[in-house]
């Protein structure tokens, strides 16, 4: 018999159609086994298919999973977000919580038109890095996390431009398995960057709010200011509102529904 699977396609992270970051949203009745997960974060080709289930500990509301085209992921910030907008505009609530396998309880809050969702803390401390250093093709201080998400690297240059310019060598970074996020002041917003995720599964990544927990200490220290606004400068490009509060860094954005519908399975 054929499961038919309420699923959305949100842009999170953008106020209008075509912008931010693209994640699909399947609510399941049940988990499907883990093949089956990843053949269909295949198929909807995203950077992440958000699956949820109810959660039937009580520690959240829901259970929340993570796939790529070609892996499930410890944390993903932007489907989270996309997840909290389905379900608080599906269920009329303003605040959803998650329960994650690595990232702990997540929690998103509707905020007038838009939403925030509390992620925790990626730390990061100076770490050479001279291989991203040759796949980025460019200079630039290199640090690697040693808390919250693993496999986490910031690359600071010194201006927007540089970052905007970056041209990677994205089969060489394939080999290297961990998130690239370069990073430096902006013109408009306080901060930018782009993010490079090859060795799992996406080239450049549209807007990262994994990558945002580890951006929101690194530059709260150096800005001496626990609130400020970033901008990720890929093709499609997104803003967001940061800050810091505890261990949690809060990111801040709308999100737009562009497809809803019925995966059949």
């Amino acid at each position: 018999m054929t499961k038919r699977i309420p699923y959305w396609h949100v842009d999170a992270f953008s106020a209008a159609p075509f912008g931010g970051n693209q994640a699909a949203v399947m609510v399941l009745d049940e988990w499907l086994p883990d093949d089956v997960l990843q053949a269909i974060g295949e198929e909807n080709n995203f950077a992440e298919t958000a699956f949820v289930v109810r959660d039937a500990s009580g520690a959240a509301d829901w259970e929340l999973r993570w796939f790529t085209p070609t892996d499930e992921v410890a944390l993903c910030g932007h489907a989270t977000l996309a997840s909290g907008h389905v379900l608080l505009t599906r269920d009329g609530l303003d605040r959803v919580t998650f329960r994650t396998r690595k990232a702990g309880v997540l929690e998103v809050v509707r905020d007038n038109a838009s939403y925030e969702l509390a992620l925790p803390l990626t730390l990061v401390e100076p770490k050479p890095l001279p291989e991203v250093i040759s796949a980025l093709g460019c200079k630039g201080e290199t640090f690697l996390s040693y808390a919250g998400a693993e496999q986490t690297a910031i690359i600071l240059l010194e201006t927007e431009d540089q970052v905007r310019a970056l041209t990677p060598d994205m089969e060489a970074l394939r080999g290297i398995d961990l998130m690239a996020i370069c990073t430096a002041p902006g013109r408009d917003t306080d901060i930018v960057s782009r993010v490079f995720v090859p060795a799992w599964g996406v080239d450049e990544d549209s807007v990262t709010g994994s990558a945002h927990a580890a951006l929101a200490p690194f530059w709260a220290e150096k800005l001496g200011r626990d609130a400020f606004t970033a901008h990720q400068a890929s093709q499609r490009g997104g803003d967001l509102a940061l800050r810091l509060e505890g261990d949690r860094a809060w990111l801040g954005g709308p999100c737009v529904t562009v497809v809803e519908g019925v995966f059949h399975l």
